[in-house]
Protein backbone atom coordinates (compact mmCIF):
# COMPACT_ATOMS: atom_id res chain seq x y z
CA UNK A 1 0.00 0.00 0.00
CA UNK A 2 1.02 3.80 -1.09
CA UNK A 3 2.15 5.94 2.43
CA UNK A 4 -0.14 8.81 2.53
CA UNK A 5 1.73 11.76 4.04
CA UNK A 6 0.13 15.41 4.36
CA UNK A 7 2.00 19.18 4.38
CA UNK A 8 0.39 22.61 3.90
CA UNK A 9 2.77 23.32 0.70
CA UNK A 10 3.98 21.07 -1.54
CA UNK A 11 7.00 22.54 -3.54
CA UNK A 12 8.38 21.44 -7.12
CA UNK A 13 12.23 22.33 -7.05
CA UNK A 14 14.68 23.60 -4.45
CA UNK A 15 16.16 25.77 -7.08
CA UNK A 16 15.88 29.69 -6.20
CA UNK A 17 12.11 30.18 -6.76
CA UNK A 18 11.78 27.02 -4.48
CA UNK A 19 14.26 27.33 -2.08
CA UNK A 20 13.13 31.53 -1.51
CA UNK A 21 9.18 29.96 -1.76
CA UNK A 22 10.26 27.39 1.20
CA UNK A 23 12.17 29.91 3.14
CA UNK A 24 9.38 32.63 3.43
CA UNK A 25 6.60 30.05 3.84
CA UNK A 26 8.35 28.80 7.14
CA UNK A 27 8.69 32.68 8.44
CA UNK A 28 5.18 32.00 8.56
CA UNK A 29 5.42 28.39 10.32
CA UNK A 30 3.76 27.03 7.22
CA UNK A 31 5.20 23.09 7.23
CA UNK A 32 6.63 23.11 3.57
CA UNK A 33 7.88 19.91 1.55
CA UNK A 34 10.29 20.35 -1.21
CA UNK A 35 10.96 17.59 -3.85
CA UNK A 36 13.94 17.90 -5.64
CA UNK A 37 14.41 15.40 -8.43
CA UNK A 38 18.46 15.63 -8.60
CA UNK A 39 21.41 16.06 -5.85
CA UNK A 40 22.77 19.03 -4.57
CA UNK A 41 25.13 21.06 -5.73
CA UNK A 42 24.79 20.48 -9.38
CA UNK A 43 25.58 22.31 -12.03
CA UNK A 44 23.59 25.26 -13.84
CA UNK A 45 23.73 28.01 -15.92
CA UNK A 46 22.92 31.43 -14.91
CA UNK A 47 25.74 32.90 -13.04
CA UNK A 48 25.21 36.35 -13.40
CA UNK A 49 22.67 37.87 -10.32
CA UNK A 50 21.11 41.39 -10.66
CA UNK A 51 21.15 43.50 -7.76
CA UNK A 52 17.11 43.51 -7.82
CA UNK A 53 17.54 40.18 -6.23
CA UNK A 54 19.52 40.81 -3.03
CA UNK A 55 16.16 42.45 -1.97
CA UNK A 56 14.37 39.45 -2.73
CA UNK A 57 17.29 37.36 -0.91
CA UNK A 58 16.60 39.92 1.90
CA UNK A 59 13.34 39.67 2.34
CA UNK A 60 13.47 35.49 2.72
CA UNK A 61 16.59 35.78 5.35
CA UNK A 62 19.51 34.27 2.95
CA UNK A 63 21.39 36.97 2.06
CA UNK A 64 23.53 36.71 4.80
CA UNK A 65 23.95 32.93 4.29
CA UNK A 66 25.28 33.53 0.87
CA UNK A 67 27.38 36.86 1.71
CA UNK A 68 29.15 34.17 4.34
CA UNK A 69 30.41 31.91 1.62
CA UNK A 70 31.55 34.13 -0.71
CA UNK A 71 35.06 34.42 -0.07
CA UNK A 72 35.10 30.60 0.18
CA UNK A 73 32.82 29.67 -3.64
CA UNK A 74 34.92 33.23 -4.92
CA UNK A 75 31.36 35.03 -5.87
CA UNK A 76 32.43 37.99 -7.54
CA UNK A 77 31.60 41.20 -6.73
CA UNK A 78 29.31 42.58 -9.58
CA UNK A 79 28.55 45.94 -10.01
CA UNK A 80 27.66 46.94 -13.56
CA UNK A 81 27.51 45.50 -17.08
CA UNK A 82 30.11 45.67 -20.09
CA UNK A 83 29.46 46.05 -23.51
CA UNK A 84 31.93 45.07 -26.51
CA UNK A 85 31.19 45.62 -30.33
CA UNK A 86 34.23 45.20 -32.65
CA UNK A 87 36.34 48.35 -31.30
CA UNK A 88 33.32 50.15 -29.82
CA UNK A 89 32.97 49.87 -25.71
CA UNK A 90 29.96 50.64 -23.32
CA UNK A 91 29.37 49.99 -19.77
CA UNK A 92 26.26 50.43 -17.34
CA UNK A 93 27.40 50.99 -13.41
CA UNK A 94 24.07 49.50 -12.01
CA UNK A 95 25.19 52.07 -8.80
CA UNK A 96 24.35 54.92 -11.21
CA UNK A 97 20.72 53.99 -11.43
CA UNK A 98 16.61 55.60 -11.66
CA UNK A 99 15.95 53.29 -8.56
CA UNK A 100 16.17 52.96 -5.23
CA UNK A 101 17.65 50.13 -4.15
CA UNK A 102 20.78 47.16 -4.44
CA UNK A 103 23.42 48.83 -7.03
CA UNK A 104 25.59 45.59 -6.67
CA UNK A 105 25.32 42.22 -6.31
CA UNK A 106 27.46 38.71 -7.44
CA UNK A 107 28.09 36.63 -10.32
CA UNK A 108 28.15 32.97 -8.86
CA UNK A 109 28.96 29.64 -9.95
CA UNK A 110 25.12 28.17 -9.44
CA UNK A 111 26.01 24.90 -7.77
CA UNK A 112 27.36 26.05 -4.53
CA UNK A 113 24.71 29.07 -4.49
CA UNK A 114 21.68 26.99 -5.52
CA UNK A 115 23.21 24.70 -2.43
CA UNK A 116 23.52 27.43 -0.60
CA UNK A 117 19.71 28.72 -0.50
CA UNK A 118 18.86 25.31 0.05
CA UNK A 119 20.72 24.64 2.90
CA UNK A 120 19.31 28.24 4.20
CA UNK A 121 15.86 27.12 3.78
CA UNK A 122 16.59 23.36 5.26
CA UNK A 123 17.81 25.29 8.37
CA UNK A 124 14.34 26.91 8.47
CA UNK A 125 12.78 23.68 8.84
CA UNK A 126 11.61 22.92 4.91
CA UNK A 127 11.86 19.36 4.51
CA UNK A 128 13.19 19.45 1.12
CA UNK A 129 13.70 15.57 -0.16
CA UNK A 130 16.58 15.40 -2.88
CA UNK A 131 16.82 12.95 -5.51
CA UNK A 132 12.41 12.59 -5.12
CA UNK A 133 10.75 13.27 -8.11
CA UNK A 134 6.83 14.09 -8.91
CA UNK A 135 5.06 11.87 -10.92
CA UNK A 136 1.65 12.73 -11.68
CA UNK A 137 -0.47 15.75 -9.52
CA UNK A 138 -4.81 14.80 -8.44
CA UNK A 139 -6.09 18.63 -7.79
CA UNK A 140 -9.54 17.96 -6.11
CA UNK A 141 -11.27 20.61 -3.88
CA UNK A 142 -9.85 19.84 -0.52
CA UNK A 143 -6.15 19.25 -1.42
CA UNK A 144 -3.54 18.23 -4.16
CA UNK A 145 -2.96 14.75 -4.33
CA UNK A 146 0.82 14.26 -5.45
CA UNK A 147 2.38 11.07 -6.26
CA UNK A 148 6.07 11.13 -6.22
CA UNK A 149 8.79 8.45 -6.17
CA UNK A 150 11.58 8.60 -3.43
CA UNK A 151 14.91 8.00 -3.33
CA UNK A 152 14.82 4.19 -4.32
CA UNK A 153 12.26 4.61 -6.51
CA UNK A 154 9.56 3.60 -3.96
CA UNK A 155 5.96 5.24 -4.79
CA UNK A 156 4.37 7.59 -1.81
CA UNK A 157 1.65 9.97 -1.92
CA UNK A 158 1.62 13.61 -0.58
CA UNK A 159 -1.50 15.49 -0.22
CA UNK A 160 -0.90 19.23 -0.06
CA UNK A 161 -2.95 22.34 0.80
CA UNK A 162 -0.83 23.97 -1.98
CA UNK A 163 1.66 23.22 -4.52
CA UNK A 164 3.99 26.35 -6.02
CA UNK A 165 5.82 24.72 -9.18
CA UNK A 166 9.47 26.02 -9.02
CA UNK A 167 10.82 23.15 -11.33
CA UNK A 168 12.45 25.77 -13.95
CA UNK A 169 13.62 24.23 -17.13
CA UNK A 170 11.79 21.00 -16.50
CA UNK A 171 8.46 22.76 -16.38
CA UNK A 172 6.93 19.44 -14.11
CA UNK A 173 3.10 21.26 -14.15
CA UNK A 174 2.94 22.72 -17.32
CA UNK A 175 3.85 19.50 -18.66
CA UNK A 176 1.46 17.61 -16.78
CA UNK A 177 -1.60 20.18 -16.93
CA UNK A 178 -0.99 20.77 -20.79
CA UNK A 179 -0.18 24.49 -19.67
CA UNK A 180 2.84 24.83 -22.29
CA UNK A 181 2.85 26.85 -25.76
CA UNK A 182 5.48 27.63 -27.95
CA UNK A 183 7.25 31.16 -27.43
CA UNK A 184 7.13 33.98 -30.13
CA UNK A 185 10.67 34.11 -29.56
CA UNK A 186 12.73 32.49 -32.83
CA UNK A 187 14.44 29.51 -31.31
CA UNK A 188 17.74 29.98 -30.29
CA UNK A 189 20.59 27.90 -29.15
CA UNK A 190 24.03 28.41 -26.86
CA UNK A 191 27.07 26.41 -26.79
CA UNK A 192 28.73 27.47 -22.97
CA UNK A 193 31.74 26.38 -20.58
CA UNK A 194 33.76 27.61 -17.61
CA UNK A 195 37.43 28.07 -18.74
CA UNK A 196 40.45 29.19 -16.76
CA UNK A 197 40.38 32.57 -18.22
CA UNK A 198 43.77 34.22 -17.63
CA UNK A 199 42.79 38.04 -18.52
CA UNK A 200 46.08 39.98 -18.41
CA UNK A 201 46.09 43.59 -17.56
CA UNK A 202 46.45 45.03 -21.16
CA UNK A 203 43.15 43.20 -21.58
CA UNK A 204 41.34 46.38 -20.49
CA UNK A 205 38.71 43.99 -18.80
CA UNK A 206 36.99 44.67 -15.54
CA UNK A 207 35.90 41.42 -13.62
CA UNK A 208 33.06 43.68 -11.59
CA UNK A 209 30.97 43.15 -14.81
CA UNK A 210 29.96 40.70 -16.89
CA UNK A 211 30.97 41.23 -20.38
CA UNK A 212 28.60 40.89 -23.35
CA UNK A 213 29.87 41.07 -26.73
CA UNK A 214 28.02 41.47 -29.83
CA UNK A 215 28.83 38.87 -32.66
CA UNK A 216 31.32 41.44 -35.33
CA UNK A 217 29.51 39.67 -38.25
CA UNK A 218 25.85 38.90 -37.39
CA UNK A 219 24.19 41.07 -34.58
CA UNK A 220 22.09 38.42 -33.29
CA UNK A 221 24.62 36.64 -32.18
CA UNK A 222 26.29 37.44 -28.53
CA UNK A 223 28.97 36.06 -26.37
CA UNK A 224 28.60 36.13 -22.64
CA UNK A 225 31.96 36.43 -20.30
CA UNK A 226 31.05 36.10 -16.46
CA UNK A 227 34.24 36.62 -14.35
CA UNK A 228 34.51 34.57 -10.96
CA UNK A 229 36.91 35.83 -8.28
CA UNK A 230 39.50 33.23 -8.67
CA UNK A 231 40.17 34.04 -11.93
CA UNK A 232 37.61 31.50 -13.98
CA UNK A 233 34.98 32.51 -15.83
CA UNK A 234 31.32 31.06 -17.41
CA UNK A 235 31.76 31.69 -21.01
CA UNK A 236 29.32 30.71 -24.31
CA UNK A 237 27.42 32.05 -27.13
CA UNK A 238 24.08 32.64 -28.19
CA UNK A 239 22.49 32.74 -31.62
CA UNK A 240 20.19 30.93 -33.90
CA UNK A 241 20.17 27.52 -35.41
CA UNK A 242 21.91 28.55 -38.88
CA UNK A 243 24.88 30.59 -37.50
CA UNK A 244 26.06 27.39 -35.67
CA UNK A 245 25.46 25.48 -39.04
CA UNK A 246 27.55 27.67 -40.73
CA UNK A 247 30.41 27.79 -38.46
CA UNK A 248 29.89 23.88 -38.29
CA UNK A 249 30.31 23.71 -41.63
CA UNK A 250 33.51 25.86 -41.89
CA UNK A 251 34.85 24.18 -38.85
CA UNK A 252 34.36 21.03 -40.70
CA UNK A 253 36.72 22.41 -44.10
CA UNK A 254 39.09 23.90 -42.02
CA UNK A 255 39.67 20.97 -39.32
CA UNK A 256 37.55 17.76 -40.40
CA UNK A 257 39.08 15.67 -37.42
CA UNK A 258 37.56 18.10 -34.42
CA UNK A 259 34.15 18.65 -36.88
CA UNK A 260 31.63 17.25 -34.21
CA UNK A 261 33.60 18.74 -31.33
CA UNK A 262 31.58 21.10 -29.11
CA UNK A 263 34.61 22.37 -27.89
CA UNK A 264 36.20 23.16 -31.13
CA UNK A 265 32.95 24.61 -32.16
CA UNK A 266 33.08 27.22 -29.19
CA UNK A 267 37.02 28.07 -29.37
CA UNK A 268 36.36 28.25 -33.62
CA UNK A 269 33.57 30.52 -33.37
CA UNK A 270 35.47 32.65 -30.61
CA UNK A 271 38.55 33.04 -32.60
CA UNK A 272 36.09 34.80 -35.44
CA UNK A 273 35.79 38.16 -33.33
CA UNK A 274 39.10 39.75 -33.06
CA UNK A 275 38.24 42.19 -30.09
CA UNK A 276 37.07 39.17 -27.58
CA UNK A 277 39.93 36.83 -28.77
CA UNK A 278 42.02 39.37 -27.37
CA UNK A 279 40.42 39.41 -23.99
CA UNK A 280 40.53 35.79 -24.20
CA UNK A 281 43.76 35.15 -25.52
CA UNK A 282 45.56 33.03 -23.18
CA UNK A 283 42.07 31.38 -22.00
CA UNK A 284 42.56 27.49 -21.14
CA UNK A 285 39.54 25.78 -22.06
CA UNK A 286 39.67 22.74 -19.95
CA UNK A 287 36.10 21.67 -18.82
CA UNK A 288 33.03 20.00 -21.23
CA UNK A 289 31.33 22.11 -23.57
CA UNK A 290 27.45 22.05 -22.90
CA UNK A 291 24.05 23.02 -25.29
CA UNK A 292 20.98 23.76 -24.70
CA UNK A 293 18.48 24.96 -27.69
CA UNK A 294 15.35 25.84 -27.68
CA UNK A 295 15.25 27.20 -24.14
CA UNK A 296 12.14 30.17 -24.44
CA UNK A 297 9.09 29.30 -23.65
CA UNK A 298 5.39 30.35 -22.14
CA UNK A 299 2.42 29.03 -20.75
CA UNK A 300 -1.22 29.46 -21.33
CA UNK A 301 -1.37 30.51 -17.45
CA UNK A 302 0.67 31.00 -13.86
CA UNK A 303 -1.79 29.60 -11.89
CA UNK A 304 -4.73 27.86 -11.42
CA UNK A 305 -6.76 25.69 -8.48
CA UNK A 306 -4.19 24.91 -5.74
CA UNK A 307 -1.43 25.69 -7.78
CA UNK A 308 0.83 28.38 -8.98
CA UNK A 309 4.21 28.53 -11.47
CA UNK A 310 7.35 29.97 -10.19
CA UNK A 311 10.10 31.42 -12.32
CA UNK A 312 11.26 29.42 -15.24
CA UNK A 313 8.52 26.88 -14.80
CA UNK A 314 5.96 29.93 -15.77
CA UNK A 315 8.34 31.75 -18.79
CA UNK A 316 11.56 31.67 -19.69
CA UNK A 317 12.68 34.74 -21.93
CA UNK A 318 16.40 34.58 -22.77
CA UNK A 319 19.96 34.72 -20.74
CA UNK A 320 21.03 37.89 -22.36
CA UNK A 321 20.37 40.20 -19.65
CA UNK A 322 20.61 37.48 -16.75
CA UNK A 323 16.86 38.27 -15.87
CA UNK A 324 16.40 34.54 -14.95
CA UNK A 325 16.89 34.26 -11.06
CA UNK A 326 15.72 37.68 -10.37
CA UNK A 327 12.09 36.57 -12.13
CA UNK A 328 12.08 33.51 -9.70
CA UNK A 329 13.49 35.03 -6.52
CA UNK A 330 10.53 37.85 -7.42
CA UNK A 331 7.81 35.56 -8.20
CA UNK A 332 8.09 33.44 -4.86
CA UNK A 333 8.01 36.92 -3.13
CA UNK A 334 4.80 37.73 -4.95
CA UNK A 335 3.13 34.24 -4.62
CA UNK A 336 3.78 33.42 -0.82
CA UNK A 337 1.39 36.19 0.13
CA UNK A 338 -1.07 35.03 -1.71
CA UNK A 339 -1.00 31.49 -0.51
CA UNK A 340 -0.65 32.57 2.89
CA UNK A 341 -4.12 34.27 2.61
CA UNK A 342 -5.26 31.53 0.67
CA UNK A 343 -4.38 29.39 3.58
CA UNK A 344 -6.08 31.60 5.97
CA UNK A 345 -9.06 31.71 3.91
CA UNK A 346 -9.04 34.57 2.72
CA UNK A 347 -10.00 35.37 -1.19
CA UNK A 348 -7.21 35.56 -3.79
CA UNK A 349 -7.39 37.40 -7.49
CA UNK A 350 -4.42 35.48 -8.46
CA UNK A 351 -4.80 37.15 -12.06
CA UNK A 352 -4.63 40.47 -10.98
CA UNK A 353 -2.60 40.14 -7.91
CA UNK A 354 -0.26 37.63 -9.47
CA UNK A 355 -0.07 36.90 -13.21
CA UNK A 356 -0.74 40.40 -14.21
CA UNK A 357 1.63 42.30 -12.12
CA UNK A 358 4.83 39.79 -12.31
CA UNK A 359 4.20 39.98 -16.22
CA UNK A 360 4.45 43.60 -16.30
CA UNK A 361 8.07 43.46 -15.17
CA UNK A 362 8.99 40.20 -17.12
CA UNK A 363 7.06 41.82 -20.20
CA UNK A 364 9.52 45.07 -19.45
CA UNK A 365 12.59 42.69 -19.71
CA UNK A 366 11.00 41.04 -23.36
CA UNK A 367 10.86 44.28 -24.74
CA UNK A 368 14.17 44.97 -24.26
CA UNK A 369 15.19 41.51 -25.46
CA UNK A 370 13.22 41.36 -28.63
CA UNK A 371 15.01 45.12 -28.98
CA UNK A 372 18.52 43.73 -28.64
CA UNK A 373 18.19 40.82 -31.33
CA UNK A 374 16.48 43.16 -34.16
CA UNK A 375 19.66 45.49 -33.19
CA UNK A 376 17.69 48.59 -31.80
CA UNK A 377 18.88 48.20 -28.22
CA UNK A 378 22.46 47.55 -29.45
CA UNK A 379 22.44 50.56 -30.76
CA UNK A 380 21.46 52.28 -27.59
CA UNK A 381 23.60 50.69 -26.08
CA UNK A 382 26.81 52.03 -28.17
CA UNK A 383 25.61 55.50 -29.35
CA UNK A 384 27.98 57.97 -28.14
CA UNK A 385 25.11 60.46 -27.71
CA UNK A 386 24.30 59.39 -23.66
CA UNK A 387 21.53 61.30 -21.71
CA UNK A 388 22.39 60.66 -18.28
CA UNK A 389 18.88 60.70 -16.78
CA UNK A 390 18.08 57.64 -19.64
CA UNK A 391 21.39 55.83 -18.70
CA UNK A 392 20.34 55.76 -15.39
CA UNK A 393 16.71 54.42 -16.37
CA UNK A 394 18.33 51.83 -18.39
CA UNK A 395 20.71 51.44 -15.87
CA UNK A 396 17.98 50.57 -13.41
CA UNK A 397 15.94 47.64 -16.22
CA UNK A 398 19.69 45.91 -16.85
CA UNK A 399 19.88 45.92 -13.00
CA UNK A 400 16.76 43.96 -12.19
CA UNK A 401 14.35 46.72 -11.29
CA UNK A 402 11.97 45.98 -14.10
CA UNK A 403 8.61 46.11 -11.39
CA UNK A 404 9.50 50.17 -10.88
CA UNK A 405 6.53 51.93 -12.46
CA UNK A 406 8.35 55.28 -11.52
CA UNK A 407 11.08 54.43 -14.30
CA UNK A 408 9.83 56.38 -17.27
CA UNK A 409 11.47 53.31 -19.47
CA UNK A 410 9.45 50.82 -17.45
CA UNK A 411 6.29 52.61 -17.26
CA UNK A 412 5.58 52.46 -21.08
CA UNK A 413 8.85 50.02 -21.92
CA UNK A 414 8.10 49.89 -25.92
CA UNK A 415 7.31 52.98 -26.82
CA UNK A 416 9.95 54.60 -25.07
CA UNK A 417 12.80 52.44 -26.02
CA UNK A 418 11.15 52.39 -29.69
CA UNK A 419 11.94 55.97 -29.71
CA UNK A 420 15.40 56.49 -27.94
CA UNK A 421 16.16 53.70 -30.68
CA UNK A 422 15.21 56.19 -33.27
CA UNK A 423 16.96 58.84 -31.53
CA UNK A 424 20.44 57.13 -31.36
CA UNK A 425 19.78 56.05 -34.87
CA UNK A 426 19.24 59.58 -36.29
CA UNK A 427 22.22 60.55 -34.59
CA UNK A 428 24.92 58.06 -36.14
CA UNK A 429 23.53 58.87 -39.50
CA UNK A 430 23.79 62.86 -38.70
CA UNK A 431 27.63 62.19 -37.94
CA UNK A 432 28.28 59.93 -40.47
CA UNK A 433 27.15 62.34 -42.96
Amino acid sequence: MTAVQSTDVLIIGAGPSGSCAASLLRQKNYQVTVLEKQYFPRFSIGESLLPQCMAFLEQADMLDAVRAQVEAEAFQFKNGAAFLRGAERHYYNFTEKFSEGHGTTWQVRRAPFDHILAQSAQDKGADIRFGHQLESIEILVDCVKVHALDEAQQPYQIDAKFVLDGSGFGRILPKLLDLEYPSDFPVRQALFTHIEDNIQPEADFDREKILITVHEKDHRAWYWLIPFADGRSSFGVVAEPDFFQAYQAQLAKHDPSHADSKEALLQFILADDVALSKVLAHAKFDQTVQQIMGYSANVKQLFGDRFALLGNAGEFLDPVFSSGVTIALKSASMAVPLVDRYLRGGSVDWQNDYEKPLRQGIDVFRTYVESWYQGGFQDVVFSEQQNTQVREMISSILAGYAWDTANPMVKDASRRLNALVEICRDFAQQKEC
